[in-house]
């Protein structure tokens, strides 16, 4: 199966892996992620809210949207274990998951406006879109897990919290746009596996781009292009790796 034109797999895959990643920018920054109650029995006086970030923290009465207390070195003073340590997965996450989506549009570009045959001329500035999308694939699915993880932590945390301390604690919005986005990372590296797993030939070997050169290609003037010979074996066994050669000639 060719895939020379674009599908719309690797166009659903980029518009996810776009909402993904500003998904998860919108979690890390907003500082909602833990809710606490303090409930006074005192009529004269009005229930306070805490909204716990990442990077912040707000103190806020009941029926009130404006911070009563804004604490900007609330990252610097955290003392909670799982918040702690989404300060450091969520910026890694982002980091990685933005790469992938430079892969992802350079695949994409390349696919659209690169030439059929490459020019060897341009050796070593050649781009493999089937490489681009498959790496895409991997850093989408190691940004998932990376910021899925400490991101369901946190709900099971304040639930524990709550059990110790009473029903104080609840997770905020950001903890379920941040599982969100993980997960749409995860749907990306999905379909882009899946994109590269129906376009790519079982008989060529893994790291391969997806043309097939002519004949013509291997009656280079100046180089001869050795082609390796293409295991017969299914892409269900162990995978092989080779790698095309520019040879002089004598």
């Amino acid at each position: 199966m060719a895939c020379r034109n674009i599908h719309a797999a690797t166009v659903f895959a980029f518009l996810f892996g776009m909402a993904s990643v500003g998904g998860l920018i919108a979690a890390t920054l907003i500082p909602q992620w833990r809710i606490t109650r303090l409930i006074t029995f005192n009529k004269n006086a009005k229930n306070v809210t805490i909204n716990d970030g990442l990077w912040v923290k707000c103190v806020r009465l009941d029926g009130s949207t404006a911070c009563l207390v804004y604490d900007k070195e609330w990252y610097s003073t955290l003392d909670q274990l799982d918040l702690r340590v989404l300060q450091f997965a969520l910026p890694i996450s982002i980091l990685i998951a933005v790469f992938a989506l430079m892969l992802c549009f350079i695949g994409m570009c390349n696919t659209a406006f690169g030439p059929e045959v490459p020019n060897f001329n341009l050796a070593k500035c050649l781009v493999n879109s089937a490489g681009c999308h498959l790496v895409a694939a991997l850093l989408y699915l190691l940004a998932g897990a990376l910021s899925i993880t400490p991101s369901i932590w946190v709900i099971f945390h304040t639930a524990d919290l709550s059990k110790k301390f009473g029903p104080l604690f609840s997770p905020d919005i950001s903890v379920y746009l941040a599982i969100g986005s993980a997960g749409g990372m995860l749907l990306t590296s999905c379909l882009l596996f899946l994109w590269y797993c129906a376009c790519k030939a079982l008989p060529s070997p893994f790291w391969q781009p997806l043309y097939s050169p002519p004949a013509s290609v291997y009656s280079y003037p100046a180089h001869s292009y050795v082609s390796p010979r293409y295991s017969s074996r299914s892409r269900l066994s162990t995978i092989e790796i080779d790698i095309p050669v520019v040879a002089q000639v004598p």
